[in-house]
């Protein structure tokens, strides 16, 4: 009856959830009426731990090396370790004797190479005092190594032109060759993290990190001049690259942090960004400095970054350092709002500004193809300036999900390859999915639209493109029309669709060419549900049907006079197991079938019966 009145004051038509204060919960700013003191006199019972025995609360008042145990003890990550049994120096075995006395003491005893326990290589504890070197300066510092295994067969089949020079079956008078392809592809990353901070609950103090990719691949077509340049060349290639994929110093700068834990981080290097939250228009891990953090109790997050980009190897897509930078800018700003405009739902506003000065440099891949300018239209370089608003949300209302994203991209090229004039660059984007949860099902709808050049020969570019696309919807790359690249204009020289893309862009390359914005654009449709089956296995299918947004780009290049929007069917379906019920070990098999539509078969009219094609990835993923 006593908690009544406190209870009561709490409620009310003046009381917000802000300023309400649940019972056992304490709120930053505000401190609550204490009980009178209670005197205890009990003699011969444990006291209370004291106050010394208790650490320091942050307040972001001071500097953070004022926080610490004011109580001396033990390495607190070595509490409990610190009791293992040391091994035998004879045998190389723990004596066991001590599990005798404390049993559950052994289920804290593991290997460090141990992945699935607490160990210094996984950052679990952090680097003890007799192995710190000595040019890190305080305490808690930590080490973080990871090694992944990303290996991949990959058969499919796509519309492979047979070249002016040549033919690998000379009794062929086609274009197009036969369709069959292998791709195989091995990764190995490893990456290297040292940080310093308290890190339960705000970033890092200071982190330094370094990742690397290895990758061996071997690429097979049935025409020459498909993989390299050269007639001569053989219809097989084995590649083998290095890339430095992530390189940066992580600096957190405490001084702006609020006492709910709020930050304000810089970032400067090789590292990951993304634009929105499905990788539509700038997915990428390219060289930069970033300020990042967030505000209002963590509802708010925020990015400002600038990007020099750097070169990409031709056939692994990994970052070459040792190749110029790109004369290519990217410019970020984007802020998240949670619960906005409804609870549950999390929005993004963002601006992109994309600045490309390479129209005066002719640049080709490593296998011999032009790639910058493409070669299509009058082959002639150009710059562009672009700025891309666009806005995005993320999350759900009520039990229906939603993710959304919308862009415009307005700007100015210096050179329309259809008319060699300068244009103007008006185009959009919209995509968005809705699915809904029954027990361990979800079902899904896709819808995407990027807009196309209505008239080529006009002085607006209205066909859509992004930056650098990696689109996590609609499949992702189970999906056959987002997973392969099919050439438009010979071999590797200027394709319909980029590599793990969705948009129909008439790029010569997604890595290393430059923005189209003189294409046909893309309309999808397309349903699907994820099923798991179990904590271990899960299934996902995806039905889309592709359309060209506007085939009169398609028409002009072409020379033809009518060529219908259908691209086709795009079914898959793929199985996901991890035996251990986590990423460490994970198995990916997927399969995908485009079933060509009208104007596919227009466009690739002499395959013949080839009307269908295929796409199987069996993917394998170690990780430590």
């Amino acid at each position: 009856m006593e908690a009544a009145p406190a209870a009561a004051a709490n409620t009310g038509p003046d009381i917000t959830a802000e300023k309400a204060l649940l019972d056992e919960r304490r709120r930053p700013g505000y401190k609550k009426p204490l009980p009178d003191k209670i005197e205890q006199d009990n003699p011969g019972a444990a006291n209370a731990p004291p106050p010394e025995a208790f650490y320091d609360k942050y307040d972001g008042e001071g500097p953070m090396s004022s926080l610490g145990v004011n109580v001396v003890v033990p390495d607190r990550w070595r509490i409990t370790s610190g009791l293992c049994p040391k091994k035998d120096p004879k045998t190389g075995l723990p004596d066991r004797a001590l599990f005798g006395i404390f049993p559950k003491l052994e289920a804290v005893c593991h290997s460090t190479q141990d992945p699935f326990h607490h160990n210094v290589l996984k950052g679990d504890k952090p680097i003890s005092a007799k192995d710190k070197p000595g040019f890190l300066h305080g305490d808690d510092w930590f080490f973080i190594a990871n090694a992944i295994s990303d290996t991949i067969v990959e058969p499919r089949s796509f519309p492979q032109p047979v070249t002016q020079a040549t033919s690998q079956n000379p009794n062929s008078i086609d274009q197009f060759s036969r369709s069959n392809s292998l791709v195989l592809a091995q990764t190995f990353i490893t990456g290297v993290s040292l940080l310093k901070g308290l890190t339960a609950f705000k970033p890092p103090i200071v982190e330094y990190r370094l990742t690397l990719a290895t990758q061996v691949n071997y690429a097979s077509v049935a025409e020459r001049q498909i993989l390299r340049v050269k007639p001569s060349d053989l219809t097989h290639r084995t590649t083998a690259f290095v890339g430095v994929q992530e390189a940066f110093v992580d600096y957190h700068m405490a001084r702006f942090d609020s006492n709910r834990y709020d930050f304000i981080s810089v970032r400067a290097g090789i590292q990951e960004i993304t634009a929105d939250f499905r990788g539509f228009l700038f997915l990428d891990q390219q060289l930069g400095v970033r300020v990042f953090g967030d505000r209002d109790n963590n509802r708010i997050q925020f990015n400002l970054a600038a990007f020099w980009r750097l070169e990409k190897d031709s056939n692994s897509g990994l970052n070459d350092i040792t190749a110029p930078l790109r004369h290519d800018f990217v410019f970020l700003a984007n802020i998240f709002r949670q619960d906005f405009p409804v609870v549950g739902l999390t929005s993004a506003f963002q601006l992109v500004y994309n600045r490309n000065r390479e129209g005066s440099f002719i640049h080709s891949d490593k296998n011999g193809f032009p790639v910058r300018p493409s070669i299509i239209g009058d082959i002639r370089g150009h710059n562009y300036d672009v700025f891309y608003l666009g806005y995005g949300n993320d999350g759900h209302i009520g039990r229906v999900n939603l993710s959304s994203q919308f862009y415009a991209a307005l700007g100015h090229d210096t050179n329309n390859f259809i008319t060699s004039k300068p244009a103007k660059i008006a185009a959009f984007f919209a995509a968005a999915e809705v699915s809904y949860d029954v027990d361990f099902m979800r079902f899904r709808l896709s819808g995407l639209y990027a807009s196309g050049d209505k008239n080529p020969r006009d002085n607006t570019e209205g066909g859509f493109d992004a930056i650098s696309e990696n689109p996590q919807f609609a499949g992702a790359d189970t999906s056959y029309y987002i997973r392969q690249s099919i050439p438009f204009v010979g071999g590797g020289l200027v394709n319909i669709n980029g590599r793990n893309g969705i948009l129909t862009d008439l790029r010569s390359s997604g890595i290393e060419g430059q923005s189209n914005f003189v294409n046909p654009g893309t309309v999808l449709l397309g349903v699907g549900g994820d099923f798991d089956l179990t904590p271990k296995l899960r299934v996902t299918a995806n039905v889309n049907q592709l359309w060209f947004a506007n085939t009169s780009v398609l028409q002009v290049l072409r020379n033809e006079g009518t060529i219908p929007r259908s691209i086709g069917t795009d079914a898959s379906i793929s199985a996901i197991y991890r035996p251990k019920a986590n990423q460490n070990i994970v198995f990916r098999l997927s399969g995908a079938v485009l079933q060509a539509g009208s104007g596919f078969k227009d466009l690739f009219a002499s395959t013949g019966h080839n009307s269908r094609f295929y796409s199987i990835l069996g993917n394998a993923i170690l990780a430590f």
